[in-house]
């Protein structure tokens, strides 16, 4: 066993390193901010930026090469929100892109003077939002990386020279007054007596306002100061030209390190004296501590008296200064949470009245305390209901200092399903065919959607046209949209007339969406009242279930649901079996179509009736209307019309000689096959192929009883081409690419056939 002094003693030394270490001098100080400026340069609203971003990576766009992105990508926000969280928080696409934009500008400087309210409906995880925010930050803070500094006075006698003994003997009588007054323990004041008699040296006067370091060099003197500490390098150029640091040339600091600055200056005739009593230690974030991080409830009472100070330090400081009366130890509870966090969860009751209490505190950034001001740099984030705003109307001034930032139900549906996997666990995939789960989120978040779209009715123009696919009022679309993912199912036209503006203006309606509906608790009952009504071991949950259970058996949630939308959301169910059937079944030769596209890139530069030789494959071609015509079947479509074709014929042209072959092959020395015109070409001709490939099977009625026969030994009594079509089938519908099992890809194939999916779509 080991010896338990031994175990202690190495305890108590790592301790004492550990707080040895934790202290800098001033001058050791900035040699880290010379070596770490970016680290060690910070104000709060960096601090916050540099947390969220170490937790969230950059977001991904799934169409990179767009050049009408929006730069609306996927954030990750799983270590933010959800990892090591006892109630995770699920941040969908559209409020991760929101948060994300306005954090970059709190970083920019130029919304620095203002509160951020978090306003969203009763049921929209505002509070789980804040409370793991606020966790991730205290975290992040405490941390080497995320390690801020802030002034601590280490106010040394013997450079003072100002304790006289008959100072030392008047201060240990008013202590001994003062600990009479407050019945403390006779040992303590002598251990403090005994202290001081043997000469305790240094007064340490934390800075109750957290003060950066950097505020302690005279305003006048830090351009010149940081000119002279830095190379010329892009960070100083930063430094000196970004609004982002403008409050290392702008803020003053706290009044008492001012007054001790300035008392110290006049009695010190060498100024390296007063820097060295300024010592620098880590800003020590602890919500619980109201320390860095402080957060109100609605029902916490203001304190009557909002005004703090420590009167046995202020005896020393007087002491050491003769009672100067210069530095008055006074400071408010705002000062604890000086470049830190100020919450207030729900404005309402007390917390209103604290709302209003900020209003002088934003604009200026100054709050009184008695007879001096106090600097309040702080972040300020408020939650509130909508219908609370109306405890800040009238204050046009205050309103003007407001940063409003929507949190809603979800809207997103890949989130509104990662809800429901984190509470019912993720099994429940196994329960339902590919994508009828999803299809369930999409019913929820039809409820939370207004139901006409401007920006959608103006780019699609009529919804008819998408009948088979989309509801009239186009939210199955505009679901897609606000995932990142742009449906197969758009014509060529629209998708070419989704633009950047007009994708900007759909994203731009979800900021007026997700304040009605089936909130975020009320999807979670009807899930789990869905769920066990279907779930069964043996069978799979499918759209059929779903449209009954809204339809049928639940009524009363079908008066939330858009009229029209549930039998929508079946239509675009089935055009996306059906395409993913036949793509499964897909036969190609990939030569062949890579062949006849180069081919055909090279044609379309002459004229009809022209024999040459291709210089992409060195075959003779004879260039006629019908060898033309016979590849732009595939490209076109076999049923579109010789105008049509013709203008396809001109534009390919037209896409070749311009960039194709001036640039990609001849300048950037690309390989035909390497060239967007052939990319674009190949995927064209791939998608047409497709069209046609159930046709023969459809009319074959073995074709349908072997899937059901597959995997059982009647499946041995058909003959080898039926065999190995339905075996090449199933098999890629089980494949990573499409996760269907085996039992539900034949469920699926016998759906596609029997409701005849194929001519439903006209295909």
């Amino acid at each position: 066993m080991p010896d338990l002094d031994t175990v202690l003693k190495q305890l108590s030394r790592t301790i004492v390193e550990r707080k040895k270490g934790a202290v800098l001098s001033f001058q050791e100080y900035m040699q880290l901010v010379a070596e770490r400026p970016d680290a060690m340069m910070r104000n709060i609203f960096q601090l916050f930026h540099d947390m969220v971003k170490s937790y969230v990576s950059e977001g991904v766009d799934e169409y990179p090469d767009d050049p009408e992105s929006i730069n609306f990508v996927n954030y990750d926000c799983r270590r933010l929100f959800v990892e090591n969280s006892d109630r995770p928080f699920f941040a969908d696409r559209l409020f991760a892109n929101r948060l994300m934009n306005h954090v970059a500008a709190m970083k920019s400087g130029a919304r620095q003077n203002k509160i951020y309210i978090f306003e969203g409906p009763p049921g929209s995880g505002k509070s789980t939002f804040l409370n793991n925010l606020l966790m991730k930050f205290e975290e992040y803070a405490n941390t080497e990386e995320g390690t801020c500094y802030e002034v601590v006075w280490h106010l040394d006698r013997r450079i003072l020279g100002s304790f006289k003994e008959h100072q030392v003997g008047s201060f240990l009588e008013k202590l001994s007054h003062l600990l009479d007054e407050y019945e403390l323990d006779p040992q303590e004041f002598s251990d403090a007596k005994n202290a001081l008699q043997r000469g305790a040296d240094v007064v340490e006067v934390p800075c109750p306002s957290h003060d950066s370091p950097l505020l302690m060099i005279d305003k006048q003197q830090r351009r010149p100061f940081f000119d002279d500490l830095f190379q010329n390098d892009s960070f100083k150029w930063r430094l000196f030209t970004e609004k982002e640091y403008d409050w290392v040339f702008r803020d003053s600091p706290c009044t008492i390190c001012s007054s001790l600055f300035q008392a110290l200056a006049a009695r010190l005739e060498d100024p390296a004296d007063l820097f060295r009593m300024i010592q620098v230690r880590p800003y020590r974030f602890n919500r619980r501590l109201g320390e860095g991080i402080t957060v109100f409830n609605p029902g916490d009472k203001s304190m009557k008296m909002n005004i703090l100070t420590n009167e046995l330090l202020q005896r020393k400081i007087d002491l050491l200064l003769g009672d100067s009366n210069e530095v008055k130890y006074l400071f408010s509870n705002y000062a604890k949470t000086n470049n830190g966090i100020y919450a207030l969860m729900d404005v309402k009751s007390h917390n209103a009245e604290r709302l209003l209490e900020l209003h002088n505190i934003i604009s200026e950034g100054i709050h009184k305390v008695e007879d001096i001001e106090e600097n309040v740099r702080s972040l300020f984030i408020a939650l509130m209901n909508p219908e609370d705003e109306r405890s800040i109307e009238g204050v046009q001034s205050f309103t003007d200092r407001i940063e409003f930032i929507n949190i809603p139900y979800v809207m997103d549906l890949n989130t509104e399903v990662e809800i429901y996997r984190n509470i019912f666990g993720k099994h429940i995939d196994s329960s339902f065919l590919p994508r009828v789960l999803h299809n369930f989120a999409r019913v929820i978040i039809s409820t939370r959607m207004n139901i006409k779209s401007d920006a959608l009715l103006e780019w699609i123009g009529d919804p008819e046209k998408y009948r088979l696919y989309c509801d009239e009022h186009l939210q199955i679309l505009k679901m897609e949209i606000y995932t990142g993912h742009i449906p197969d199912w758009l014509s060529e036209e629209d998708r070419k007339r989704l633009n950047a503006k007009r994708r900007k203006k759909i994203i731009a309606e979800s900021e007026h969406e997700g304040e009605h509906g089936f909130s975020g608790r009320e999807s979670i009952k009807i899930f789990s009242d869905f769920y066990a009504a279907y779930a069964r071991k043996d069978k799979m949950i499918t759209m059929s279930h779903l449209s009954t259970f809204f339809t049928r058996w639940h009524k009363e949630l079908k008066e939330s649901i858009p009229e029209g939308f549930m039998e929508s959301l079946v239509h675009n169910y089935d055009y996306v079996v059906l395409q993913e059937v036949k793509e499964a079944l897909y036969y190609y030769n990939e030569a062949q179509i890579e062949r006849d596209i180069l081919h055909y890139m090279f044609a379309v530069n002459f004229e009809i009736g022209a024999v040459e030789i291709c210089r992409f494959t060195g075959e003779r071609l004879e260039i006629t209307e019908e060898f033309l015509s016979g590849i732009e079947g595939r490209l076109v479509g076999a049923r579109s019309e010789l105008e049509a074709r013709l203008a396809f014929r001109q534009e390919t042209q037209k896409e070749y000689t311009g960039r194709t072959l001036t640039q990609e092959i001849l300048v950037e020395d690309k390989k035909p096959q390497q060239t967007m015109l052939f990319q674009t070409l190949h995927d064209r001709y791939v998608f047409n192929l497709k069209e046609k490939v159930l046709e023969p099977f459809l009319e074959n009625a073995n074709f349908r009883r072997a899937i059901k026969d597959y995997d059982t030994d009647a499946f041995k009594t058909y003959d080898k081409r039926i065999r190995d079509d339905v075996t090449f089938l199933i098999n890629n519908l089980s494949s990573e690419k499409f996760k269907y099992t085996k039992q539900c890809a034949k469920e699926i194939c016998v759906y596609v056939i029997d409701n005849d999916l194929a001519r439903k779509f006209h295909i």
